[in-house]
């Protein structure tokens, strides 16, 4: 069933889902413990300063090249900070290999569903400016849904049987997965093929997504069940309506640029494409190959899109999603910019599903709503680790994108890490975020350092 649900996870990106400092001097990330100096290249602190052993990071490099050479990944970047010091950043293999360009820290990679916590961000930055609030109804600022209807089954005939929702979905619930919406790959249901058929994200802009999914039904009762969903897209309309800007201006203007994330946005600029990583896939004897179609479907990122994903639709380096890890570690700061206060960050970042629904039930490429691991605003939280059968710290907030780009915070530890590649989520790709926890963590010989 989790294969299944993986390979569409892969036709989901085909058909359109995705229509302190780190630049460092002196092996600062610029946070809490380093505010204040400037940048310059990035310059590894000595592991062993950082609580980690530099003989046992050895195992994570060895299992890194181990893909490359047997030629499931093309090529990885590994970047690990703590105490907002770099511990250490890693290339293995190549960006192209038809080519053979080497991978580089700066290589640029599509980063598909980790564009959500950059959605959440915008968005919890006009929750602070009083511009919506949890339980607001979504029909507040998107009147259209006011009413939407849910679907309860089919009859005998086919025909879909509809119902008013127990209460009109949230922003809550939009913000968490559990509004009635859906993505219409993962599941066989009418509504399901309503998304397909109407291909929802693959819009001419955000105005036209709306106005396809004002006619089709929410799958569930609000509140009731988690199911990965257009939700995150969903946002990034309500950003443009309560900012007046188009997504990408936001946050370009509000994030990007304030936090130093130069390479990061929602295409590709020309002077740049000589750092863009080709797209990979398996086939079905589990090689490693060019996938075009994705590239064709999707974007070639060459010009900013007229329907800005949210959800999954933006581009950075690992060296730019630290600096966003960073700030979210240090609390909503990153080298005297203040992006967001700490109660939000932690409001962002907790759990916010109930027991009910961590059961397990729905899977998108990562294990996740399992007992001891839920979602909060826009990410996936470890709220009990060991029950979840992880080694990362408690409150962990993590997610990964759909071409295995992956990272995540870990608090507890004062730890950030973020791994790039370009493969595609298939069944027989390997689950490199999986295999990176007990290797990283094994490392961490002193954690109270």
């Amino acid at each position: 069933m989790r294969q299944t649900l993986r390979s569409r996870f892969t036709l989901l990106l085909a058909a359109g889902v995705a229509a302190g400092l780190i630049v460092f001097g002196g092996a600062t990330v610029t946070g809490g413990r380093q505010a204040g100096k400037k940048t310059g290249e990035i310059v590894e602190s000595k592991p062993e300063a950082l609580g980690f052993s530099s003989e046992r990071m050895g195992r994570l490099h060895a299992v890194m090249q181990q893909l490359v050479d047997q030629k499931q990944l093309a090529g990885v970047v590994t970047l690990l900070a703590r105490h907002g010091k770099v511990v250490e950043e890693r290339t293995y293999g190549q960006k192209d290999i038809a080519s053979g360009a080497p991978m580089t820290k700066d290589t640029i990679f599509r980063i598909y569903s980790m564009s959500k916590p950059v959605t959440g961000v915008a968005m919890m930055m006009l929750y602070e400016e009083g511009k919506w609030r949890p339980a607001d109804p979504i029909s507040k600022f998107i009147p259209e849904f006011a009413q939407l209807k849910v679907f309860k089954g089919n009859d005998s005939n086919g025909n879909m049987i509809l119902e008013d929702p127990v209460h009109p979905p949230t922003m809550q619930e939009l913000m968490t997965h559990t509004g009635g919406f859906t993505y219409g790959i993962f599941g066989k249901t009418s509504v399901d093929k309503m998304y397909v058929d109407a291909k929802v994200l693959r819009s001419q802009n955000l105005q036209e997504m709306i106005e396809k999914l004002v006619k089709i039904p929410l799958l569930y009762q609000p509140g009731s069940r988690w199911v990965y969903s257009v939700a995150m897209d969903i946002q990034g309309y309500i950003v443009e309506k309560l900012s007046g800007q188009s997504l990408p201006d936001f946050e370009q203007q509000r994030i990007f640029g304030p936090l130093g994330m130069k390479d990061t946005g929602f295409f590709v600029s020309a002077e740049k494409r000589n750092r863009f990583a080709t797209l990979y896939a398996g086939n079905d004897a589990g090689e490693l190959e060019l996938f075009p179609k994705a590239e064709k479907a999707l974007s070639d990122y060459a010009a900013q899109p007229t329907m800005p994903s949210g959800g999954g639709g933006m581009v950075s380096t690992a060296e730019d999603y630290l600096r966003f890890s960073q700030m979210l570690l240090n609390g909503g700061e990153l080298d005297g910019v203040r992006i967001l206060a700490p109660a939000t960050v932690q409001l962002m970042t907790a759990n916010h599903l109930a027991p009910s629904l961590m059961v397990g039930d729905f899977f998108t490429g990562g294990d996740v709503t399992r007992p001891g691991a839920g979602w909060g605003y826009d990410c996936a939280v470890y709220s009990d680790p060991l029950l979840a059968n992880e080694v990362v710290g408690k409150g962990t907030f993590f997610w990964e994108g759909a071409a295995d780009t992956w990272f995540w915070v870990d608090p507890t530890n004062d730890l950030i890490f973020v791994g790039m590649t370009q493969r595609l989520l298939d069944p027989k790709r390997p689950n490199v975020h999986a295999l990176t926890h007990p290797t990283v963590y094994q490392a961490l010989v002193n954690p109270r350092m």
